[in-house]
């Protein structure tokens, strides 16, 4: 809309506005607008006053409008005619309704309210519906606050919001959907338009004022505070930055919220301020003026405290610091609710931005104001440190503000300061006692920060104030203060600093705090002065009573133990000082823990370690030992009196040890004391000890424990400072009190060297390596101080010393190990000792002792072997040896030798074995299988470790012992029977005696009925234990002994043997077995048979038996076991089918093991008697399970290698049940159970019919590969292939695969349904395939000259067979049909043929003999096959020996494929004079395939290959006359097609060669009686033989070119032999493509048969191949023939040919002239000119009527000559399109030529595109005259004189539209000037009136051709002026009387509006007045297409314009 049409719109009036006066719809809030129109004013009056009074009823304020807009006299009111006053007046009252109603909106009453005013007032809807000048914004301004509700939708309905400079526009894409406004839609404009900002915060401040003076918190308004708030926050966090701007509009609107007493209003505003603060950084004078506006706030009516202080905080938070100024602070002192509010936001908030804000200036206010101010800023600061937290710094903040404005009153009088002091008092007590920290920080930290002598003394000044002001006091001695003196460098400082702290604490001064006392205090404790710490320790001592004791007894013992006295002496005193304080009662009274603690602390100090008699050491024990607390404490009571105190200064020796010994005394008297009160003291120990070699505390009873455990304790006793001296003390403590005899004394060390090793600790005390070689080397100091009779007592048998020292050297320590080896050579001199020469060969590898702990065993083994073979120095003394260690053994085996020290010896005694040892062992094996027993179960570890040792002896060199002694095997018997197992880390004593039976342990043993007395037990304990770890081990056991079979046999069927019961256990289970197998009636084994468990358990074992002596023993058992399974009833033998399996699982073991090659054996180890194989295959035939007949089969395929005559005699009925049954199955063992039994009884079978009986064997195999066929089909698919291979392999594929193939071809033929027939063919002979793919080639060639032997041999039906022939075998006559017979051979040999085309033969030159020899087979089978189709000819069975002949030469095909080629060229000349016609044509065919295949032919196969031309000429000449005339044409085909071939192969190399082969085919040419067939194949000859002699061909080209061609034009038949014309062209194409320089005088004729044969060619579409052949010879003449030659024969041609056939000529021109090079079509532009002009003048001169005919042959002439122009230059085109131009306007000639001119002119402008434009400019006044000419309203003269007249000016105007149409298309030149318009654009929109032709013509000429012509002219003219012209000529059409005329136009319209788009936008003013008309037509085709045209320009143009009309 333009500028002045807004100015018009505004001045326009509403009351004027039309849609007022019709009144068919009228706007309605409640109302449909139809159904308003129909009610009349007194409704909506009524309807408004009811909706007032009810909103009175509401809200009173209503009722001021009852008066005025609601009264009786506004119904007939007119506003138009009222002054300006009045309307300002009603307009303001209007308003002010409407914001009264807004909180009321979505009542009813309300909207029947608005509904009056919309219907009421002209002006008030006017403005409504067009623009806003009188209440639009007020009525918006009502509704938006519910702008998510559909009412507010109905409100915007009620708008004309379609202008866009309506600034509601933006909503008037509500209107037609009808949605809500989406809040985020809200909040986008009001962020990005500003005035509607403003219009949000303005309507808030109408609201307010509205209901100012009737309401006083307005409550009715929250909906609108709440509707500004939730608009304008989010506003300002959606936008991207908060502009200076939005700050500016929104500011005013925050000073009022801020100022308000409206509490919703306030609380708004204050988000607005947040959200402005996080939002964006203000300037500080801003910042302030809003701090100042938040805090004044907080002290108006109503408060909202935590609101505005947040909002306040929030500001503070995000802004910057130090832009708040001091106003804000005098308004926040003032807010009353200040501290408690902050305080209840702390707890959940972050509070510090104020504080930090508010706390300086309030310590500011404090500090400097006056008293009465002081009042009110003192109590806020105080309630600030009471109730607020000071987080992040904040209480170092008021720390240091206070002390910096207390400094800076230094101007203050005295009296100033005191009154300040006074102030300030409380409120730094107050300060200190919430944070101490940080005033203690300040004040520390500002000590050396003073400059003057005032600043010292107010800052002294302010140190009082605090309640640790004594801690800052200056000392007049150091300068400083007292915190800062305690931690001086000086120790002098330091000193004077605790001696005033002393002071202090002995005056109770003030000023200080009891924490920092105490730790000033135990700090100086820690000092590292004697003096310091002496000064400390009486201020310590006089505030004790102010400490914990705890820490004060802590910190003292740590004085005492930190200070070393030997190198400090000067701290002695200190240290007695120490002592003293901790002897004060006040520290320990009423504490005994305390006083036990410092007891301990003290004892170490009794320790004296220096001799001189006034050392310091001395002086403190001295103290220690006469404080109060040692002196009175039980253990060191009476030791301040001692003897060694009185001696102290006589003799310094003595008083070290008796002080230690005094000391030691009083610990073993207490802990005598405690043992005796824990053993009753009812135990005489010495008693209870004396008498034992050993003390054993496995054997002790408690209280003797107790007393040992005592012991050892005092051995290792040790306190700190003497432990060296303890440790050799003690022991002669001991030795003096307790263990006085020396016996008993070493008894006790006995026990300690071998404690360690003790898993029970009976002691309860652990004796470790340290304590352990301590042990030893006090031993062995005590036994150097022994006489001779004790240390012979000591180390003989009796005395555990040498056993004991004998352990250690095996402990893995190695100072262990030197200890005792040192204490062993005190041992070495007792010559007396059975052990001495032990002792005496040990001691002389001291060093290797040390070093391995294995070095013992090693040593012991190694004595023991040299004393048993006697290899030592001498008998006597390897029996002295012999004697040791039978000592030894002899101590392990006393009954009170500890378990723990006996297991040590016997490892150490772990190479030491045989029978004395074990011997020996015996009693100690019997007593602990005793204890293990049921009745005494317990065994302690030790025990059970030594158990296994000795079980361990039970080994091969002491095997001789358990043969001689019985009660050796039946001791290890028990222990077979003993399952105790007491610790889960040791193995079960019956697994541990198992592992024993080792095979040399059972090899040793000799004596059979020994090893059978194990074997039997072993074999009761697998039947009778229930553990599987038992079960296991007896396995292992089993199979790693080698054990003779009878021994099993006899375990298997024994004679009756005794029942050894080897427990009460073990029989009470035998016995519940027994009556568990009475109870069990198919467990009833016969009188002296074994149980059937037992015998399966054992069969088990046998399974993976290897070690098995003499196993052929176990045979006549396992059988006899066999036949007993067979024996029992059906039940039963289901249930014993696994023990069938084990028998015979273990037979077939028997028989691997006796031959592992699978050979016979010789009678002396298995008699074939005893092997009873007919009990085998009963087994098979009366059991149903399947692995049982694998393991039966498994076994016969065994025994058929060693007893071949057993298992033959019974052969049939094993392959029968095979195929049967087991083949069926689908599991791998079943598939290596035939295997098996294929690859041992098939060899066997073969091996006996080597001999004479070969015919009867093979018959055997024949039977038995009859067996696997007739079961294939039902073995597994995936098992079929191997089952195959594993018995062809086996029978030798080469002797029996053919009868494999047979058999199954037999099946098919016999057996396949006929519903699945091709696809079961398929699939079997794939299968068959691969079969035969399993084996070698040379194996199959062999298989298939059997197979046409065998077939061969066959009768040629069932009525010539004889009886008695060994094919019956494989195919019965008798059992089969002819029609089988006849498919089994059929099948056979198409097999065969397949087989044969497999890539296995492939290249398998070696094989040429078997490959000769099966085409011999296959040609006599050929020949045999070949009589039979002459003596069936006419018999019904004559079709099927054809198809079998077809397939006998499939087959010579692909032996053929697999000859060699020297071989093969021999063959087939053979062949090829052969008598028989077929035989002759198969060898040629064969050759031809041979011919087509890509080999490399040598120059020998060469040579041979051509000789055979000779013998096809023959043929071709007819050189055998006997035959039949048909056969013959075939066979001079296929040699034509041979010699072809030939000469396509070998022609290029022997060109000479093949002149008489193109001779021979033209004589066949030529002669007009030959048959076509064969003409065509020698045409096809000479083609071929031809393109490849080239220049040799000429000289019959003179012969065969007439030929030809006169054979193509006379004779008719050859039109109907496609095969013969297929040829001729063919043979033209070759001949012009390789001599087209000599075709010159046949060229017209070819050319006329080509057009001809091409017109055939397109009519018979059933001949495809012809049409390519004759295109490619096309392409031949129009690219080889040189244009020389070409034209001058095309234009004779023209001339000469008929019409039909102008196309091909003119494709072959234009073809031609494409391939022409630029020069050549220079030089012969004029000539093709020339003819151009002559073939144009097509249309005049031969056009008789058929427009559409001449139409197609002027379209090839015009494609050709474009062809030519589209390769000329402009240079050359343009004087080439003139002439044209003038040829056509000739006046003399037809005025046709102008239809093929403007015909070629839009073909070429179709071609060129922008180039056309150039030559276009000569056609303009043409066209204009042309277009006038043709426009039957324009003239009614014809223009054509001929009766199609009309037809042809509807063609000429089309042609002339459609090259226009081009021209402006591709028109890039600005062509349509306006000159040209002005020229064309009357012409053109006058073609709307011409009718020409017809109706249906007019329409698709004026929609095809000139509409798009007229729309294109619109774009190419480009100017708007020209458009109005052209549109307004276009627009006066549509008045016209024609409804043709006005539809036409009405598409014209709509195709300029398409093309220009927004530019017709000019155009649409003038054009919607006839578009209105139009709207209106009489013609309702016409109306229909105006509302389309309209849709499609608002469409197009993106406006609407249905509100035109």
């Amino acid at each position: 809309m333009t500028s002045l049409a807004h100015q018009l719109k505004r001045l326009a009036l509403p009351q004027n506005d039309p849609n007022l006066l019709t009144r068919r719809e009228v706007a309605s809030l409640l109302f449909d607008p139809k159904d308003a129109s129909r009610m009349d004013r007194s409704t909506f009056f009524a309807l408004g006053c009811t909706g007032l009074e009810e909103l009175m009823g509401i809200e009173p304020a209503f009722s001021e409008f009852q008066e005025t807009l609601f009264s009786q006299a506004s119904v007939g009111m007119e506003r138009s005619v009222q002054s300006k006053e009045v309307n300002k007046k009603l307009d303001a009252g209007i308003s002010l309704f409407l914001t009264r109603l807004s909180p009321y909106f979505l009542l009813k009453p309300a909207q029947k309210c608005i509904e009056w005013l919309v219907h009421r007032s002209a002006v008030f809807i006017a403005s409504l519906f067009h623009i806003h000048l009188y209440n639009v914004d007020t009525l918006l301004a009502c509704a938006l606050p519910y702008h998510e509700t559909k009412v507010f939708v109905r409100v915007i309905q009620l708008f004309n919001l379609k202008d866009p400079t309506n600034r509601w526009n933006w909503l008037e894409g509500l209107q037609k959907p009808g949605v809500p406004l989406a809040r985020g839609t809200l909040i986008t404009h009001c962020y990005k338009d500003l005035g509607f900002m403003d219009f949000i915060c303005t309507l808030v401040t109408k609201s307010i004022k509205g209901y100012s003076g009737h309401s006083g918190n307005c409550a009715q308004l929250r909906v609108i505070f709440s509707f500004y708030a939730s608009t304008i926050v989010p506003a300002l966090d959606a936008v991207e930055k908060v502009s200076d701007t939005i700050i500016s509009k929104l500011l005013p609107y925050v000073q009022k919220g801020l100022k308000s007493s409206l509490t919703d209003y306030k609380a708004a505003t204050y988000m607005i301020v947040c959200q402005l603060a996080v939002k964006v950084v203000m300037e500080s004078q801003l910042v302030d003026t809003l701090a100042l506006q938040i805090s004044k706030s907080l002290c108006k009516e109503p408060v909202l405290p935590k609101e505005g202080l947040g909002c306040l905080i929030v500001l503070l938070q995000n802004q910057k610091e130090g832009t708040v100024g001091p106003k804000s602070f005098g308004q926040l002192c003032a807010v009353t609710s200040l501290v408690p509010s902050l305080q209840a936001m702390a707890a959940v908030h972050d509070i510090s931005p104020l504080l930090r804000y508010l706390l300086p200036h309030l310590v500011h206010a404090v500090v400097t104001t006056g008293t009465g101010e002081y009042t009110r800023h003192g109590t806020l600061f105080e309630s600030v440190l009471q109730g607020l937290p000071l987080s992040g710094g904040l209480d170092n903040t008021v720390a240091k503000m206070l002390l910096e404005e207390y400094l800076s009153q230094s101007r203050l009088s005295a009296e100033g300061v005191t009154s300040l002091n006074q102030r300030l008092l409380p409120l730094v007590r107050l300060f200190e006692s919430k944070h101490p920290g940080a005033l203690y920080m300040v004040l520390e930290g500002h000590v050396g920060d003073l400059s003057s002598a005032e600043d010292n003394n107010l800052f002294h000044q302010f140190i009082s104030l605090s309640m640790s002001s004594g801690k800052y006091q200056i000392l007049g001695d150091s300068d400083t203060s007292l915190v800062l003196s305690l931690k001086h460098p000086l120790p002098s400082v330091r000193h004077m600093a605790v001696e005033h702290l002393m002071g202090i604490v002995t005056s109770g001064q003030g000023g200080f705090d009891q924490a920092f006392l105490k730790e000033a205090l135990l700090e100086r404790m820690k000092d590292d002065v004697p003096e310091v710490v002496a000064a400390t320790l009486k201020a310590l001592e006089l505030y004790v009573d102010h400490l914990d004791p705890e820490d004060t007894v802590s910190c003292l013992l740590s004085l005492l133990q930190r200070v070393d006295l030997s190198n400090a002496g000067n701290w002695c005193p200190v240290l007695k000082e120490a002592v003293r304080v901790l002897d004060e009662p006040r520290l320990l009274e009423g504490n005994s823990d305390l006083k036990t603690c410092v007891v301990w602390g003290l004892l170490p100090f009794l320790v004296v370690t220096s001799a001189l008699p006034d050392s310091p050491d001395l002086q403190l024990a001295t103290c220690v030992a006469q404080s109060t607390i040692i002196s009175q404490h039980n253990l060191t009571q009476g030791w301040a009196h001692g003897k060694c105190i009185r001696k102290w200064f006589h003799n310094k020796c003595r008083l070290l040890f008796l002080s230690l010994r005094t000391l030691v005394n009083a610990l073993l008297r207490m802990l005598w004391r405690v043992l005796w009160k824990e053993a009753d003291g009812t135990a005489c120990f010495l008693c209870c000890l004396s008498g034992e070699t050993w003390w054993n505390p496995e054997k002790l009873d408690t209280n003797t424990c107790c007393y040992l455990r005592l012991l050892n304790i005092l051995f290792y006793c040790k306190l700190p400072h003497s432990v060296h001296i303890i440790l050799f003390l003690n022991p002669l403590h001991l030795s003096q009190v307790h263990l006085s005899d020396p016996l008993e004394l070493f008894k006790f060390l006995s026990l300690v060297w071998g404690y360690g090793s003790n898993l029970g600790d009976q002691l309860d005390c652990k004796v470790n390596a340290i304590l352990q070689t301590q042990a030893l080397y006090v031993g062995r100091a005590i036994l150097s101080a022994q006489p001779g009779k004790t240390l012979t007592l000591l180390a003989s048998g009796s005395s555990p010393v040498v056993l004991s020292l004998l352990a250690c050297l095996s402990s893995p320590v190695r100072e262990v190990r030197r200890a005792a080896t040192a204490t062993l050579q005190t041992l070495a001199q007792v010559d007396s000792s059975p052990f001495h020469p032990i002792i005496d060969r040990l001691l002389k590898t001291t060093e290797e002792l040390t070093t391995g702990p294995t070095h013992l065993s090693q040593a012991l083994g190694k004595l023991y072997e040299e004393a048993v073979t006697g290899t030592g120095k001498g008998k006597a003394r390897d029996k002295k040896l012999l004697v040791g260690l039978e000592e030894l053994l002899l101590g392990v085996q006393v009954a009170n030798c500890p378990a723990y020290t006996a297991k040590t010896i016997l490892r150490a005694l772990g190479e030491v074995n045989g029978e004395s040892v074990l011997s020996v062992l015996m009693p100690v094996l019997e007593r602990l299988l005793e204890q293990s027993g049921p009745e005494n179960p317990t065994v302690l570890k030790d025990e059970a470790l030594l158990m296994q040792l000795v079980l361990g002896k039970y080994n091969e060199q002491a095997a001789p012992l358990v043969v001689k002694d019985q009660d050796c095997l039946e001791l290890f018997i028990k222990a077979l029977g003993t399952v105790s197992k007491p610790y889960p880390d040791i193995p079960c004593f019956q697994i541990i005696a198992l592992e024993q039976i080792t095979k040399a342990f059972y090899s040793a043993l000799g004596d059979e009925k020994v090893q059978q007395r194990l074997l039997g037990v072993m074999f009761d304990l697998l039947v009778e234990s229930r553990s599987p770890v038992c079960a296991q081990t007896i396995s292992s056991v089993f199979k790693g002994i080698a054990v003779d079979g009878e021994l099993v046999a006899n375990e298997l069927a024994p004679a009756e043997k005794p029942k050894v019961t080897v427990s009460v256990q073990q029989t009470r289970r035998s016995k519940m077995l027994q009556r568990k197998a009475q109870d069990t009636p198919q467990a009833v084994p016969k009188e002296g048979a074994v149980s059937w468990q037992r015998v399966t358990l054992i069969l088990e074992l046998l399974q993976h038996k290897k070690k098995l002596k003499r196993p052929q023993t176990l045979v006549p058992a396992l059988f006899s076991l066999l036949s007993r399974c067979l024996e029992t009833s059906t039940v039963e033998r289901g249930n014993l089918e696994y023990t069938k399996q084990l028998i015979l699982g273990c037979l077939l073991n028997v028989c691997q093991k006796l031959s592992p090659d699978g050979g016979p054996v010789s009678k002396d180890v298995l008699d074939e008697d005893k092997f009873n194989v007919e009990v085998v295959v009963q087994c098979v035939r009366m059991s149903d399970m399947p692995q049982t007949h694998h393991h039966a089969l498994l076994l016969l395929g065994s025994v058929a290698g060693i007893f071949p005559e057993k298992v033959l005699h019974n052969i049939m009925p094993i392959f029968t049940f095979m195929g049967a049954n087991i083949m069926r199955l689908d599991d791998t063992y079943s598939f290596q159970v035939i295997n098996k039994t294929v690859r041992t009884v098939i060899p066997a079978l073969i091996k006996s019919g080597d001999g004479e009986s070969t015919a009867h064997m093979e018959a055997v195999v024949t039977r038995i590969v009859h067996v696997f066929a007739d079961a294939l089909p039902h073995v597994p698919e995936h098992r079929r292939l191997p089952i195959l291979s594993q018995l062809m392999t086996t029978l030798g594929p080469a002797r029996f695969l053919w009868v494999l193939l047979l058999l199954m071809f037999k099946q098919h033929a016999t057996q396949t349904n006929a519903t699945d027939k091709d696809a079961a063919l398929e699939r079997d002979v794939e299968f068959w395939i691969s079969v035969c793919c399993e084996f070698e080639v040379e194996e199959q060639l062999v298989s298939l000259i059997k197979i046409l032997k065998y077939l061969m041999a066959l009768p040629q039906d069932k009525e010539d067979a004889e009886k008695e022939k060994a094919e019956e075998l494989i195919f019965n006559m008798e059992a089969h049909s002819s029609k089988e017979l006849r498919h089994f051979k059929f099948l056979s040999v198409s097999f065969m043929a397949q087989l044969l085309a497999a890539g296995s033969f492939v290249g398998m030159d070696s094989l040429q003999k078997l490959q000769q020899s099966l085409l011999e087979e296959i040609l006599c089978y050929i020949h045999t096959v070949a009589r039979c189709v002459e003596e069936n000819t006419d018999k019904p069975t004559g079709k099927f020996w054809r198809a079998l002949l077809n397939k006998a030469y499939d087959v010579l095909d692909k032996v053929n494929a697999l000859l060699p080629t020297d071989t093969f060229i021999t063959v087939m000349r053979g062949l090829m004079g052969n008598q028989l016609p077929s035989v002759r044509r198969k060898a040629m065919e064969l050759l031809n395939n041979k011919l087509q295949q890509k080999t490399q032919w040598q120059e020998e196969q060469v040579t041979v290959l051509l000789d055979l031309k000779g013998d096809l000429l023959a043929i071709v000449g007819r050189g055998h006359g006997q035959v039949m005339e048909e056969e013959q044409a075939i066979n001079r085909q296929t040699a034509l097609y041979s010699l072809k071939l030939l000469c396509r192969s070998f022609g290029s190399d022997h060109k000479e060669a093949f002149v008489p082969v193109l001779n021979q085919a033209v004589e066949i040419v030529v002669s007009p009686e030959e048959e076509k067939n064969v003409m065509g194949s020698a045409l096809l000859c000479i083609a071929e033989v031809a393109s490849t002699l080239k220049a040799l061909a000429i000289p019959q080209l003179p012969r065969l070119m007439p030929a030809v061609l006169q054979s193509l034009t006379e004779r008719k038949e050859v039109l109907s032999n496609e095969i013969y014309m297929l040829s001729a062209v063919t043979a033209l194409q070759r001949v012009t493509e390789t001599l087209p320089h000599f075709i010159s005088p046949y060229l017209q004729d070819t050319l006329l048969q080509v057009a001809r044969l091409t017109r055939v060619a397109e009519k018979a579409t059933a001949a495809p191949q012809l049409a390519v052949r004759l295109a490619s010879l096309r392409t031949t003449m129009a690219t080889k023939v040189p244009p020389r030659v070409l034209l001058p024969t095309l234009t004779k041609c023209y001339s000469k040919m008929e019409i039909n056939h102008l196309g091909p000529l003119m494709s072959i021109l234009k073809e031609h002239i494409g391939h022409m090079e630029k020069d050549q079509l220079t030089s012969h532009q004029s000539e093709l000119t020339y003819f151009f002009l002559i073939a144009l003048d097509f249309r005049a001169q031969h056009c008789q009527g058929d427009l559409e005919k001449t139409k197609e042959i002027e379209g090839y002439v015009i494609d050709c000559l474009l062809a030519m122009v589209m390769k000329l230059s402009e240079v050359s085109f343009r004087p080439l399109f003139f002439k044209l131009f003038d040829w056509c306007k000739t006046e003399s000639v037809a005025k046709d030529r102008l239809l093929t001119f403007y015909r070629l002119s839009d073909s070429i402008a179709d071609r060129l595109k922008g180039l056309f434009v150039l030559f276009a400019g000569h056609l303009v006044k043409p066209f204009s005259d042309l277009l006038r000419q043709t426009n039957v309203t324009k003239t009614d003269e014809a223009f054509f004189d001929t009766e199609d007249n009309i037809e042809k000016r509807c063609l000429l105007l089309e042609y002339i539209l459609d090259c226009l149409h081009k021209i402006c298309l591709y028109d890039t030149q600005r062509f349509v000037s306006k000159e040209r318009a002005d020229s064309l654009m009357t012409p053109l929109v006058d073609q709307l009136e011409n009718t020409l032709g017809g109706e249906e013509v007019y329409q698709t000429r004026v929609t095809k051709h000139l509409v798009p012509c007229v729309g294109q002219f619109c774009v190419a003219v480009g100017d708007d002026t020209l458009w109005k012209t052209l549109n307004y000529q276009i627009l006066l059409k549509t008045r016209h009387s024609s409804s043709k005329v006005r539809f036409s136009a009405l598409l014209m319209l709509l195709e300029l509006a398409s093309k220009l788009r927004e530019n017709y936008m000019v155009l649409l003013p003038e054009t919607i007045p006839f578009l209105a008309e139009l709207m209106e037509d009489e013609c309702e085709e016409v109306e229909h297409q105006v509302q389309k045209v309209i849709h499609e320009m608002e469409t197009i143009l993106g406006e609407p314009l249905q509100s035109y009309f």
